[in-house]
C-alpha cells in the first residue's frame, strides 16, 4: 500500500495516475478537496482510501506502507499565514518523517526549486549542510520548504535514524494536465491557452534588463510526465537517498513556450509584451535552471521531454479536449 499526501493536487493526482498505469490499486489519496471542482483530477483514478489531513494521524497507528509519498503543501508563493504555512509545510512533514523512520518506511517528498531564492547562490542540489546553509529563500512557502531540507539534511550529517529510503524532490517549473485548480499558480501556458485558441493575444513581459529581449526570461519547464518518471524510478531503487532537483537542465523562454502553443494550434504566434509591473521589476526572476547532474550520478538516465513536445502533447491531448483532465 502506498500514501499520496496531497494526492488531489496537480502534482499528486499525476503521480496517483502513474502508479495506477503501472498497475497499483493499493493507492490511498491524503487531502482536501473543497469546493472548486478538485476532485476532477482523480475522478479517472482507482484508490483504496481516501484520509481527510485530520484522520491522518489515527490512520496511520498500526499501518505497514511501501512508501509515503508526500507531496502536501500550501504550495502558493503568495502566501502569507506564518503559522499556517509551518504547521502545514514543516512541521507535519516532520511527523511523517518520524513516522517512517519509525516504521522503517521509504519517504519521498516535494521541496521546491523555491528553495534557491533569486538563484544568486546557483542551482546545484548540494546535500551539504553548508550548502544548504547559503539558500536564501523569497518567500514563506520556499522558506517552509528550506527548513525541512535543513532538517532532514542536519540528521543525515549527524547520522541519526532516518527512514531506509528519503528523497526529497526539488520541482522547477512543473506544467501539465490537471493544474487547473491552482488559479493563478497554474503555468502561464494553461493561463493563456483558451484566449489564444479564440484569438486574442498573448501578453508576456517586456525585459526590464540589458541585453535580455521582451519575452526571453527563462525558466527550467518540466512537463509532469517526466516527474511521474523520477517518483517510479525512486520508488524501483530504494538505494537511493538524497535531495535532488527535478528539471531538464535546459531553462527556456516564456516566448518559446507560448510560440510552441500557437504550433500546436496550427497558428501564427500573436504575443504583445507589456511592461513587468513596478512592484516586482527589482524581485522578478530572469533565469532558472536545474543543475541535474546529482540526479543522474544518482543512477537515473532517462532524458526529459523536450519543451516543444511536451506543449504539443499537453495542448492536443488536454487542453484543446473537451475533457482536460487525465
Amino acid at each position: 500500500m502506498l500514501l499520496v499526501t496531497g494526492g488531489a493536487g496537480f502534482i499528486g493526482s499525476n503521480v496517483v495516475a502513474g502508479l495506477n498505469a503501472a498497475g497499483r490499486t493499493d493507492v490511498v489519496v491524503n487531502d482536501r478537496l473543497r469546493s472548486d471542482g478538485k476532485w476532477r483530477n482523480l475522478q479517472k483514478r482507482q484508490l483504496s482510501d481516501f484520509i481527510p489531513p485530520s484522520e491522518l494521524s489515527d490512520w496511520l497507528k498500526g499501518r505497514k506502507l511501501d512508501a509515503v509519498i508526500h507531496l502536501g503543501a500550501i504550495s502558493s508563493t503568495t502566501a502569507t499565514d506564518g503559522d499556517q504555512v509551518i504547521e502545514n509545510n514543516f512541521r507535519l512533514s516532520l511527523r511523517l518523517l518520524d513516522w517512517c523512520t519509525a516504521t522503517r518506511t521509504p519517504f519521498i517528498y516535494a521541496s521546491s526549486a523555491a528553495t534557491y531564492g533569486n538563484g544568486e547562490a546557483g542551482f546545484v542540489d548540494d546535500n551539504a549542510p553548508p550548502a544548504l546553509a547559503r539558500l536564501k529563500p523569497m518567500n514563506l512557502y520556499g522558506w517552509s520548504k528550506h527548513l525541512f531540507d535543513l532538517a532532514l539534511i542536519d540528521r543525515a550529517a549527524k547520522k541519526q535514524p532516518l527512514p531506509p529510503q528519503w528523497a526529497g524532490l526539488k520541482f522547477f517549473n512543473v506544467f501539465g494536465p490537471n493544474e487547473y485548480h491552482k488559479g493563478e499558480m497554474m503555468s502561464v501556458l494553461c493561463k493563456v491557452f483558451d484566449q489564444a485558441k479564440a484569438g486574442a493575444p498573448v501578453r508576456l513581459f517586456k525585459s526590464h534588463r540589458p541585453g535580455i529581449a521582451d519575452g526571453d526570461q527563462r525558466r527550467d519547464f518540466i512537463y509532469v510526465d517526466d516527474v511521474i518518471a523520477v517518483v517510479q524510478w525512486l520508488l524501483a531503487t530504494p538505494s537511493v537517498n538524497g535531495l535532488f532537483n527535478v528539471g531538464t537542465g535546459k531553462a527556456q523562454s516564456f516566448r518559446e513556450m507560448i510560440e510552441a502553443m500557437f504550433a500546436a494550434l496550427g497558428r501564427q504566434p500573436n504575443i504583445e509584451y507589456i511592461d513587468m509591473p513596478a512592484s516586482i521589476r527589482d524581485s522578478y526572476q530572469y533565469f532558472t535552471e536545474a543543475s541535474m547532474e546529482n540526479l543522474r550520478r544518482a543512477g537515473y538516465n532517462a532524458g526529459f521531454t523536450p519543451l516543444a513536445t511536451a506543449v504539443r502533447r499537453y495542448v492536443a491531448d488536454f487542453l484543446d479536449r473537451p475533457d482536460r483532465y487525465r
